[in-house]
Parts: structure tokens; C-alpha cells; sequence
């Protein structure tokens, strides 16, 4: 087993929380993050991200090279404030709405041997940012379910 990986996708940090957007190009990775850095959050890595087993939790920091920068479709490459790592959190993986299941069960993937929460967004939906928040929210209060009335 690594205790280090690269993998490619965009991560901010919301209190203190990295949440690891993944999707293919044109997914909508920068375009959320944008819309959450706006709304308070911290960009930790844009396009790729180091993470690193770190005890009972997976680090997150972006590669020297391109920290404190984030592609802006359209605009360019362009440098914003970010924190130097944070603890993964959540994973998010960027798909099409018709994808999205309407009552998915809690799932998890494996990342440097630690289970972190895993789940499915529409990037695009004028939801998105909020229900990212909702879930964070949701992890922080204690092991899922969080949701009831499933």
C-alpha cells in the first residue's frame, strides 16, 4: 500500500473540510468550485491533487506547481487565494442529472486505505453547491444515515 497518490480533480475546503471534485473535462469541477469558493469555501487544488495517508486520515494539498491557481473556462488560468491542504472529507463525483439516483444508499470509496463517503452530483444544477453543504453538514453530525425516512 502507497501512503501518497495524484489523482486528477478539483478540491476546496469548506470549515476546514476538502471535499475532491471528480468528473471528465467539462463536468463542471471548476465551475462548482467556483460557486462554493464565492459562497465562503477555500480552494485547496485545481486539476490535480496530492493526498497523503496521514493516520486515520487522507490529506489533501495541491502540487507546488500549480497551487493557488484555478482554470476558469473561458477566462483562463487565474490566481485566488487557497489553504495549504486539508483533510478529506467527501468525494464528489460530477455526472449528468438524469444519472443521479433519487434515494441512493450511503456509499464509500477506499482512498489510501481509509473509507471516505462518496457521492453523486450534477454539477450544473443551481442545487449543487447547496447540497454539498447539506451533506458535509450531514457527515459532521455523526455516521450516516444522517438522512432519515428511507
Amino acid at each position: 500500500m502507497t501512503d501518497a497518490l495524484l489523482v486528477h480533480g478539483t478540491v476546496v475546503a469548506i470549515d476546514g473540510e476538502a471535499v475532491l471534485l471528480r468528473g471528465p473535462s467539462g463536468a463542471g469541477k471548476s465551475d462548482l468550485s467556483l460557486r462554493l469558493i464565492d459562497g465562503g469555501a477555500d480552494l485547496v487544488a485545481d486539476d490535480q491533487a496530492l493526498l497523503q495517508r496521514s493516520g486515520a486520515q487522507v490529506m489533501v494539498r495541491a502540487p507546488e506547481a500549480i497551487a493557488g491557481m484555478i482554470e476558469v473556462r473561458g477566462v483562463g488560468i487565474v490566481r485566488v487565494d487557497a489553504v495549504a491542504g486539508a483533510p478529506l472529507a467527501l468525494i464528489v463525483d460530477l455526472v449528468p442529472s438524469g444519472e443521479i439516483e433519487r434515494l441512493p444508499e450511503p456509499r464509500f470509496e477506499a482512498v489510501l486505505g481509509v473509507a471516505v463517503p462518496l457521492i453523486a452530483l450534477a454539477a450544473f444544477e443551481v442545487a449543487a453547491a447547496a447540497k454539498l453543504r447539506l451533506i458535509l453538514r450531514a457527515l459532521a453530525a455523526g455516521p450516516l444515515p444522517a438522512i432519515i425516512g428511507r
